[in-house]
């Protein structure tokens, strides 16, 4: 009861009144001097702050929407546009259908030029073994020539070289290079001794008595003649070389 009483007795006191209201009014200039501050701290901010330039943005957006619209226009004029369902579906079977008739025809065109290469790879082909035949039978014919032509070289070279002249002496030449013989003495040595090897021994043997006699021979020869008789001769018979006396 005695503090009610004293707040009803300040209440009743007109200085503890008017103090209270100019804290009371203190405290709100001080919160409107706060709020001032802030309110001149948001237009110093705005002030700062730097607002970008759109209109370039908004030239290229304008730019592009404009040719969108001009795509979507074109677009919307397309013939497939203004096709229904059905109509669609038939030019889709049609175009199928062509693609397919081009299809067949390429196939067409590569079995035609592969036939024909093939066609063309056989006829080489026999054409190549019918060079092959040829060959082999121009390599028969021609050994079957070569045959034949000794043969008759072999049958008609004597009579044709015995039907010549004897001033060209084709025999004795003919005998000479298929003996293989330097000369026709040596060629008549060879078939002599290959006729009669005997009588060959004895004109071998003889040859060294005539050479060393020559003159001896020759002197009885023309005795023989006068006379016209044998007469007696007496030669000299010299000692082999190679034997001891």
């Amino acid at each position: 009861m005695r503090e009610e009483d004293d707040s009803f007795g300040d209440a009743d006191d007109p200085a503890l009144a008017f103090a209270r209201v100019e804290d009371r009014l203190a405290s709100v200039h001080g919160e409107v001097a706060l709020l001032r501050a802030a309110i001149e701290g948001l237009t110093a901010a705005r002030e700062n702050i730097e607002i970008p330039d759109y209109e370039p943005t908004l030239g290229r957006t304008e730019q592009v929407l404009g040719v969108l619209a001009q795509q979507i226009a074109a677009m919307r004029k397309s013939p497939a546009l203004s096709m229904d369902p059905a109509h669609m579906a038939g030019e889709i079977a049609s175009a199928a259908t062509n693609a397919r008739r081009e299809d067949q025809r390429l196939i067409t065109e590569a079995r035609t030029a592969l036939d024909q290469a093939a066609r063309e790879i056989g006829n080489r082909l026999a054409s190549a073994r019918r060079g092959d035949e040829q060959n082999r039978w121009l390599y028969v014919i021609g050994a079957c020539g070569v045959v034949l032509g000794l043969l008759l070289y072999a049958l008609l070279a004597g009579p044709l070289a015995r039907a010549t002249p004897d001033s060209w002496r084709w025999p004795e030449r003919m005998a000479t290079r298929v003996l293989n013989e330097p000369g026709p003495w040596g060629a008549g040595q060879r078939l002599m001794q290959a006729a009669d090897p005997e009588s060959w021994a004895l004109i071998v043997a003889a040859s060294p008595l005539t050479d060393a006699n020559r003159e001896t021979v020759q002197k009885c020869r023309e005795q023989a003649e006068k006379a016209a008789k044998p007469v007696r001769c007496t030669i000299e018979v010299k000692a082999d070389s190679g034997q001891k006396p």
